[in-house]
């Protein structure tokens, strides 16, 4: 048999996938990736008139961030690395961003659409949520998505149920034993009530 090949009657699984930490993983994965590119629209929007020289570079940078969280979300394994590396950057520049942002808040400054305070608080959040995603993804990249194993077809099948007629058995058996055990009682009883009425004897007047 050639190398890779799969034997007749079995087919490929990925079982690390079916695991509830890793279902988790992943949905916490693309939740953050999602979140970090909406709020990096939005700082691209609301100061697009006060950014210079970076406005190409942060439409890339986000819309590789909706990239990534669509690759993860197909359990695609060999982003995550690369996710955490352009978190890193992100929040280096993202906590340099912020006080820029906050500084133009003062009189006599055109204002961009959306004011500094609010632009400099969004990157300022840009910061702990790339710090939980580099760890969040670390953990993903080790719980091995790719590891394939061979099982045989059909195994996924839920267990058959019994059939309804061995309840109805049982109850019949249930029945027919508790008729018994009644029938014996009165057969007793009957006995007794024999063997008392033999034992009297008229008196003689």
């Amino acid at each position: 048999m050639e190398a890779g090949a799969i034997r007749p009657g079995y087919e490929l699984w990925r079982p690390n996938r079916e695991k509830p930490e890793a279902k988790s993983a992943r949905a916490l994965v693309v939740f953050l990736l999602l979140v970090t590119a909406g709020i990096a629209f939005v700082v691209i929007i609301g100061g697009w008139t006060r950014l210079e020289g970076v406005k190409p570079l942060s439409i890339i940078y986000a819309g590789l961030y909706v990239l990534f969280a669509f690759l993860v979300s197909r359990w695609n394994r060999g982003v995550l690395p690369v996710a955490s590396a352009l978190a890193i950057i992100l929040a280096i520049f993202a906590g340099i961003a912020a006080p820029a942002w906050f500084d133009r808040a003062k009189d006599g400054l055109s204002n961009p659409a959306l004011p500094p305070d609010l632009l400099g608080l969004l990157c300022l959040l840009l910061v702990p949520i790339q710090v939980i995603l580099i760890a969040v993804a670390m953990v993903a990249f080790n719980q091995d998505w790719h590891v394939e194993e061979e099982r045989q077809i059909g195994d996924e099948l839920p267990p058959v149920e019994p059939p309804k007629g061995s309840t109805g058995r049982r109850g019949s058996s249930r029945r027919s034993s508790s008729g018994r055990a009644t029938r014996s009682t009165a057969t007793r009883r009957s006995t007794a009530s024999r063997r008392s009425t033999a034992t009297r004897r008229p008196r003689k007047a």
